[in-house]
């Protein structure tokens, strides 16, 4: 008899996706028994690598398949246990294993194999999309991973944006700075150490400066248009480039005031675009009424006061809508706004020097993915509603 983990997920799995374990007994006449049952105890845990305690969330149970194989897919497991928003938990990682066994009868007694245990695995609250394959590495999967986006490649910045970019920074990747290159001053790229390499959860993703106002911005020389990109070593030779490379361009503000938005991406990080045409602040109210008694009827005669109405709001309820434009973009952003639309946590940056937002949902369910050979020009329209309305009432 012998068991082993024929299937392991990604070093570093996004959660919502299939997250999946293959267990495999090669006993033939065992796997036979009309009891046979494939077990796996699912460990999960934040902290240290060594964190996972002695007892597990779940058990999990699997009767073998057509060909003999227990597959564990424990991405809903993983995926209940990231509660808080991004906005309060910048790491959103958790560590996780499986102790798998198999379990059967034989006459009247129930018998337990030994135990093999994987090895252990990390976990971010994100998505993977498809056309990737089951537990494929980010490295293959993303094209500017260790960066936590998609991109796009080339974007645009104002003047008076802040904003950071994620960067994975475990051991499952070799980067140790990052670069940024200003295009107008050649002389003045500059390596950044990023933090030593972490097998803490809460040390797994740090965030680097993406525009030019973050009080950590390498570069001493005022730069309008850059590129960020991540190396293995202190020094970029021409061959040590991790991931794709981001540009920047700085764009003049609009005659409008910009609207900065900034969402939580597939990786479970931000991103942010400046919707910087027309957009407009709808308020709304929605009342309930009822009909009083008016008159003095526990007095000694029947009256009434002037400021006693038969008509009474007894909810007035409001709602802040705020409907935004885009300046012609490039067909490259149809899939950063798919994730817009997609995503269940959305900021407006109403204030960029002290990162003040106002949480927003999204209205905008579809949109008509526009490209330049068939539109020429792409501009999008989204609506939103504010998360806070005009009451202060909890």
């Amino acid at each position: 008899m012998s068991l082993s983990i024929t299937q392991n997920p990604s070093s570093v799995a996004l959660a919502q996706s299939p997250t999946a374990f293959s267990v495999f007994e090669s006993n033939a006449e065992l796997r036979a028994s009309s009891s046979f049952q494939y077990l796996s105890e699912l460990y999960y845990w934040t902290g240290s690598l060594t964190e996972s305690g002695s007892t597990s969330q779940y058990t999990l149970t699997k009767f073998p398949n057509k060909v003999g194989v227990g597959i564990f897919d424990v991405s809903r497991v993983l995926s209940s246990t990231f509660q808080s928003l991004r906005a309060a938990d910048s790491s959103s990682v958790q560590f996780y294993a499986i102790d798998t066994y198999v379990q059967y009868q034989s006459g009247s007694q129930f018998y337990t194999g030994s135990h093999v245990r994987s090895d252990t695995f990390k976990a971010v609250d994100g998505y993977d999309l498809f056309q990737s394959q089951v537990n494929e590495e980010l490295t293959s999967s993303a094209t500017y991973f260790p960066m936590m986006t998609d991109g796009p490649q080339s974007q645009s910045v104002l003047p008076g944006n802040y904003g950071r970019m994620s960067v994975w920074i475990g051991p499952e990747t070799d980067v140790s700075h990052y670069i940024i290159s200003a295009s107008d001053f050649p002389g003045e790229d500059q390596s950044t150490a990023l933090p030593a390499t972490s097998n803490n959860t809460s040390g797994s993703i740090v965030t680097i400066p993406m525009t030019v106002n973050e009080p950590d911005w390498p570069i001493t020389t005022s730069t309008k248009d850059y590129q960020i990109f991540l190396i293995t070593g202190s020094n970029y030779n021409g061959s040590n480039q991790i991931g794709a490379t981001q540009f920047f361009e700085e764009k003049c503000p609009s005659k409008y005031d910009n609207v900065r938005i900034k969402w939580k991406n597939r990786f479970g990080q931000f991103d942010y675009f400046n919707f910087n045409l027309v957009s407009t602040e709808t308020f709304n109210t929605k009342r309930s009424k009822y009909q009083p008694q008016i008159g003095s009827w526990d007095g000694g005669t029947l009256s009434y006061q002037d400021y006693e109405t038969t008509i009474q709001n007894y909810i007035i309820d409001s709602t802040l809508n705020l409907s935004v434009n885009t300046d012609y973009v490039k067909e490259e952003y149809n899939d950063i706004f798919k994730q817009l639309i997609s995503s269940d946590e959305i900021y407006w940056v109403y204030d960029e020097p002290n990162d003040k937002v106002r949480p927003l949902a999204i209205n905008t369910t579809r949109f008509n993915v526009k490209t330049e050979k068939v539109d020429k020009l792409i501009q999008y329209s989204f609506n939103f509603t504010q998360g806070q309305g005009y009451k202060l009432i909890f």
